[in-house]
């Protein structure tokens, strides 16, 4: 069985519902394994939801963290609406 790979939206999804699972802040390194991304992977994902405001960094107990926005909590309300369209027509993803 070949396991499918992630679309890009999906690897958003995973890190934003990571974050807010962790209480809205998550540092670095338990995104890069809860999402299960490279580090270079890691990078260019989280540049991409600072970029849009989804997440801000910030520094927290000396430790470098990202934090969800209510952008990304809006964003993950919406993707979570989409989901349920997509499997009550019988939709993948």
């Amino acid at each position: 069985m070949v396991a499918e790979r992630r679309s890009q939206m999906q690897i958003y999804v995973d890190i934003l519902r990571l974050i807010q699972r962790k209480g809205g802040v998550a540092k670095p390194t338990h995104i890069l394994y809860g999402a299960n991304l490279s580090h270079a992977r890691l990078n260019k994902h989280l540049g991409l939801l600072l970029d849009r405001q989804f997440v801000m960094q910030d520094i927290r107990s000396g430790h470098m963290v990202y934090a969800l926005t209510p952008r990304g909590s809006q964003f993950i309300r919406e993707f979570k609406k989409i989901e349920e369209l997509s499997e009550a027509f019988g939709i993948p993803m």
